[in-house]
């Protein structure tokens, strides 16, 4: 019996050893946990109108196969839920290579921490392709009184100030189950309520009205965005097929795993394309 043990144990090891020896930065699956080649998933991507990329913030996968997309595409328009509609001229002017990054900086509301690493290359990349990027998020404040007010506060601002915004108010489904769930009072929301998933509601519903507004035939649409805007075909998604239900959307999103050998099943559906990246990979924040 011990030397059966010690026979298993062995070849515990091995398997362990020959796992560590062979790691993977990431898998492609498609929605079906079906593992893909990358030239499969671009060619879903080059026939989309609109191609939403949920990235996990601080993960480098994510924005090295954002910049390969962008390779790969060729021709494509960029929107960014990094910044907000209210900061497109700063933006502008930094893709014009008028403002530097510390100016871009400045007259944002700050870039994000991880900026030189993970965003800046992506602007860089579209400012050689000679590409527009797009503002698409709310202006913060914004998202701040609807969480405090409702949509209701979105009407008293000014004509101007609506005008990168969504028909007010906007189409809103309180049960779809992303917002649902923001609603719960837990231990990492405590101030959930009505108000709360409407604040993350206006937020979707701006960028998909950005992304409806410059989308252009023949020409996809990639747009960067935190991974559960999109997931589940939900959020941004959502927004789209109100405002636009004509347009081709693919999705992407990201998920994290210990073992990459498969996708796990109850995260088939969440995305039309999955980047599966190791639950240990380096963190850029």
């Amino acid at each position: 019996m011990r030397l059966l043990f010690t026979w298993i144990s062995l070849v515990l090891a091995s398997v362990t050893l020959g796992a560590q020896a062979n790691p993977r930065a990431f898998a492609l699956y498609d929605s079906r946990g079906r593992e893909v080649p990358f030239q499969y998933m671009v060619k879903q991507l080059r026939t989309a109108d609109v191609i939403l990329f949920g990235e996990y913030h601080n993960n480098p996968i994510s924005h090295w196969m954002q910049l390969e997309i962008m390779k790969a595409l060729g021709s494509y328009g960029l929107g960014m839920e990094m910044f907000e509609t209210d900061e497109q001229d700063a933006l502008s002017k930094f893709m014009a290579d008028s403002l530097t990054v510390e100016e871009l900086d400045h007259y944002t509301g700050g870039v994000w921490p991880n900026f030189h690493t993970d965003y800046l290359p992506i602007l860089l990349r579209a400012r050689a392709d000679s590409v527009d990027v797009v503002a698409t998020n709310v202006p913060r404040e914004y998202a701040q009184m609807v969480f405090q007010r409702g949509f209701i506060y979105l009407k008293t601002l000014k004509a101007s100030d609506q005008l990168s915004l969504p028909p007010i108010p906007p189409p809103y489904d309180p049960e779809l189950p992303g917002y649902k769930a923001m609603r719960m009072p837990n231990q990492a929301n405590p101030h959930a309520g009505e108000n709360f998933p409407k604040a993350q509601a206006i937020k979707d519903a701006t960028m998909a009205w950005q992304i409806v507004n410059h989308a252009r035939p023949g020409r996809p649409f990639l747009h960067i965005n935190g991974s559960y805007h999109s997931d589940n075909y939900e959020g941004i998604v959502w927004y789209l097929r109100q405002y636009k239900p004509q347009l081709k959307v693919v999705t992407i999103s990201t998920l994290e795993q210990r073992d990459m050998s498969d996708l796990r099943e109850d995260s088939e559906g969440t995305a039309d394309f999955i980047l599966l990246v190791p639950e240990n990979m380096t963190k850029t924040y």
